[in-house]
């Protein structure tokens, strides 16, 4: 239940597009396409995936403060972290390379329609912000992180899909000519994200109960505390 609750959590509530707006670059230039918008969006799950569940690794045992200690003791105040986003950004770049390779070697058209925006994805913010909330939220385990991967991505794909859809729709529409292109289409994001925005409240049923609870006990301490005063006054006045 927690993997299926951080899992749907990364796709709608913490989406990266609607919630964070990361990757605007890609997520408008290649959704004019649903073909090229699938393709893109495949490469960020697979990128993502990846590289998040290995940034987790690099944290823990490299980059963290007294994370080295697991090469001896003397190595226990070592502090790497100034060297997060170099490691975080050559993991990705690796990753953005090998799929560069798998794309242009079995779908070349897929490839020539991405253009620049392919190797681009080394650089996207999506997917470093991926890894820096990854780090943010201290994940305990590395399924953790890689189901926060997979969830992060599949969101982002969601988001350059659902526009890209909507994109093809509206070219053969009635738009005013202020409105045409970019303008439109930031106003749609605008309100995707007004929409996902109305998934906040799925998980939040038992942080509800939880605070019920944090008030109950509160009462009740209050509650003995009162009595324990009463009793005390009681036997200093006898």
């Amino acid at each position: 239940m927690e993997y299926l609750e951080l899992f749907l959590k990364s796709i709608f509530i913490d989406n990266m597009v609607f919630a964070f707006f990361l990757g605007m670059c890609s997520y408008l230039a290649v959704s004019k396409k649903v073909s090229t918008a699938v393709g893109l969006g495949a490469a960020v799950i697979f990128v993502l995936a990846i590289t998040v569940p290995l940034n987790f690794l690099l944290d823990k045992y490299i980059l963290r403060e007294g994370a080295l200690v697991w090469l001896g003791p003397e190595y226990a105040d070592y502090d790497l972290s100034f060297l997060t986003f170099i490691l975080f950004i050559a993991t990705i770049a690796t990753m953005v390379q090998l799929v560069e390779i798998v794309v242009e070697k079995f779908s070349p058209s897929l490839y020539n329609s991405l253009g620049i925006f392919l190797p681009l994805i080394a650089v996207n913010c999506a997917i470093l912000g991926g890894s820096l909330f990854m780090q943010q939220k201290e994940f305990a385990t590395i399924s953790h992180a890689a189901v926060y991967g997979i969830g992060s991505g599949i969101g982002w794909f969601l988001a350059i899909l659902a526009i890209a859809a909507i994109r093809e729709k509206i070219r053969y529409s009635n738009v005013p000519a202020p409105l045409r292109g970019l303008g439109i289409t930031f106003i749609l994001t605008g309100l995707m994200a007004i929409g996902f925005m109305s998934f906040g409240g799925m998980l939040t049923g038992g942080d509800e109960e939880e605070s019920k609870e944090t008030k109950t006990v509160k009462v009740e301490e209050k509650e003995t505390t009162k009595e324990v005063a009463e009793n005390t006054n009681v036997t200093i006045l006898k």
